[in-house]
């Protein structure tokens, strides 16, 4: 592991200035980028450490504030140790800013962040990376099918509602996709039944995207994310190894 710098950047949008965590290796130099996306519960500690330690691995690591609208991080204050059935009302905060990031805001918001990592002397020149966690599943396969040509790979883990019956569901942009795709499913996922994970298989396979779809055994929703009570350590594992395996094929 190499050291890593860690900076808090401010992003230009059409709408705004969304606030982010940029993390890469402390020499300096250019390195492929990696744009994080959140999960629901926003830009914090945990997901800073996990910029981190991609960082240490080589990249450069771009997590936006995508609730950026409705203020800087944190926009829900949050305690050390998230437990939603202890404390419901945590999702009754959350829940708005979802809903309010649609898929056309998202994915406007998704360039201006691309055009801010083509900038930047930390990335190297050429198409990025993409990892995203919960509702950053959905957007890291959106921005995959939006931004095709800015866009190598892209990795989603416990995402829900990736392949829904509604107009906008985020699996009807894989004919545009050109990346290659991984996703690490939880096996204890309301948000993805198993209608939804053979829709998505199904619709990648059909398009001739390069993808593999798992589902990790016994893994709650939410498996990554260490400063919760879904965190489940061995899925959170597997995780690092398939997402750095899918970066080193990629850069």
């Amino acid at each position: 592991m190499t050291s890593v710098q860690g900076t808090a950047v401010d992003i230009p949008t059409e709408d705004g200035v969304a606030d982010a965590y940029l993390a890469h290796p402390g020499d300096g130099a250019p390195r492929p980028a990696v744009l994080l996306f959140q999960d629901a519960f926003g830009l914090r500690p945990h997901l800073r450490s996990m910029a981190d330690r991609l960082a240490g691995a080589g990249y450069a690591v771009l997590v936006p504030n995508v609730f950026y609208r409705q203020g800087r991080a944190p926009v829900v204050e949050l305690p050390e140790f998230i437990d939603p059935d202890a404390r419901p009302e945590i999702f009754d905060a959350v829940t708005p800013l979802v809903r309010a990031l649609t898929p056309e805001l998202a994915m406007r918001d998704a360039g201006a962040y691309l055009r801010w990592l083509a900038d930047r002397p930390e990335a190297a020149d050429g198409p990025v990376a993409l990892t995203g966690y919960c509702m950053g599943a959905r957007l890291s396969l959106l921005t995959a099918g939006t931004y095709p040509d800015r866009v190598a790979a892209a990795a989603g883990f416990h995402g829900g509602r990736l392949a829904t019956d509604a107009p906008d569901s985020p699996h009807l942009v894989a004919g545009n996709i050109t990346a290659e795709l991984y996703f690490g499913h939880a096996e204890d996922d309301p948000s993805l039944p198993p209608e939804q994970i053979e829709r998505l298989a199904a619709v990648l396979t059909e398009a001739g995207v390069r993808h593999r779809c798992e589902v990790y055994d016994g893994a709650p929703h939410g498996f990554t994310q260490a400063d919760t009570a879904s965190y489940h350590p061995e899925a959170d594992e597997r995780h690092w190894t398939a997402l750095l395996d899918l970066l080193k094929r990629t850069f």
